[in-house]
């Protein structure tokens, strides 16, 4: 196989090298010179061996330059091993960051990591906001309130959004930073009482915000509290979803409340922004200022990926080739769609992959909810619950069942709530 990088989206074959392919554009990774590493890459490659300790332990660099073959072997990072040697082993003297943490020099944030624990991510100060701006400049939609003082709101799971106490009741100015309204106090937006969504709406008024970012079962629930409210909030000139897959159910009872051009913003906790685009465009792009993205092909689906990231000047906890379990598809326009967790995506019997963007292909266009879960109970069982002011057509069952393929049955429930994870996020698709 030839050398191939995405060259503005394209694939460019260079000579005769096997090399893996990066989401990036061609001027983001460098021009590759023979069998030799990007200079950029190799750079970064090398700084963070410089500031963790981690990497050399588990793969010592020799000092020539970089060949793609050393690359390979390169061990991939997850997140059970980060979880397994904690977030110390990232440092030489972690007594510093302590210091570093009581002097604000340092930040720390707690994901849900995986099954075996949470995991701890520390962030030198500043870490967050500069890749943030940097994820904004990479979108046009974004753009104008990168560099300029601007008010958002966010509604998201507590832990995800804010270091703010879930058990505590904090007033509405202890929720404001640099611009910025943290709406809510708990993580089940399923169980916020009418009391809740009265303070949530009213706080939306009254900031007036350019932008409301949100996880997007979330956000579809505060368009039904505040279509229930008569309320518009016509300031607000972008909604970013992001903490969570988005189906198009969510986006379309968004849009009906808030009627503004809405942007997939993708990242984590650990690794930062990575994509951005225009919902449901299939059209988001590596944001190449913030990491480098390999992609390697995934249980042979044409043009499916796993992503390993590199993060681009992080002092502490620098991610290298880091698999973050997540699963993208690159589309003919040279976009990608991020189809979600590969522990959310479901292989038919003919091996083609079902994803949340295909059950929302199946749905009929007249149902409305506000928002669904897939859940197989079986070997060819499906369960789909979903949240509506109506019932759902009954051709809904079958279309789904349809797409699945086999002799699936699903059967629909309507139900009052869906329950999240511990994490406070939604699951759109669940297989065995």
């Amino acid at each position: 196989m030839g050398l191939q990088i995405f060259r503005d989206a394209t694939v460019t074959t260079v000579d005769c090298i096997d090399v893996p392919l990066f989401a990036n554009r061609a001027d983001a990774l460098g021009r590759a010179s023979g069998e030799l590493l990007p200079a950029p890459l190799e750079s970064e490659i090398r700084r963070i061996y410089e500031r963790s300790p981690l990497y050399g332990a588990r793969f010592p660099l020799h000092e020539e330059p970089l060949q793609w073959g050393c690359y390979r072997e390169i061990p991939a990072l997850s997140k059970q091993e980060i979880v397994e040697r904690g977030h110390t082993a990232f440092f030489d003297d972690y007594r510093l960051v302590e210091r570093g943490l009581q002097e604000k020099r340092f930040e720390y944030e707690s994901t849900s990591g995986t099954t075996a624990g949470p995991m701890t991510v520390i962030m030198e100060e500043g870490w967050w906001d500069a890749q943030t701006r940097r994820a904004y400049r990479a979108h046009p939609l974004l753009a104008p309130f990168a560099d300029k003082p601007h008010r958002k709101c966010v509604l998201a799971p507590v832990g995800c959004s804010s270091n703010l106490c879930p058990y505590e009741d904090h007033p509405f100015p202890h929720r404001y930073f640099d611009g910025t309204v943290y709406l809510n106090l708990s993580s089940d937006p399923f169980v916020f009482p009418e009391s809740e969504w009265d303070r949530i709406v009213v706080e939306l008024q009254a900031v007036q915000p350019d932008i409301l970012e949100g996880e997007p079962v979330y956000l579809s629930l505060l368009a039904r509290a505040a279509r229930k409210r008569g309320v518009s909030v016509p300031s607000i000139k972008v909604v970013i979803l992001t903490y969570g897959k988005a189906s198009l159910q969510h986006s379309q009872r968004v849009a009906e409340v808030f009627p503004a051009p809405q942007v997939d913003l993708y990242g984590s906790t650990e690794a930062g922004y990575l994509f951005v685009g225009e919902a449901f465009k299939d059209d988001s792009r590596v944001i190449d200022e913030n990491a480098f993205v390999e992609l390697a092909p995934w249980r042979g689906a044409a043009d499916v990926f796993q992503i390993y990231v590199t993060t681009r000047g992080r002092e502490a906890m620098p991610l290298l080739r880091y698999y973050t379990g997540d699963i993208v598809r690159r589309m003919p326009t040279g976009g990608f769609r991020l189809l979600g967790r590969e522990r959310d995506l479901f292989f038919r019997e003919d091996g083609a992959v079902v994803s949340a963007s295909e059950i929302d292909a199946a749905i009929p266009a007249e149902f409305r909810c506000w928002h669904h879960s897939l859940v197989q109970t079986g070997e060819s069982r499906w369960d789909f619950h979903y949240v509506a002011d109506d019932t759902a057509p009954e051709s809904l069952a079958g279309r789904i069942a349809e797409v699945l393929g086999g002799r699936t049955r699903v059967n629909a429930f309507r139900r009052r709530s869906i329950t999240p994870a511990a994490s406070g996020k939604f699951s759109l698709l669940k297989p065995l």
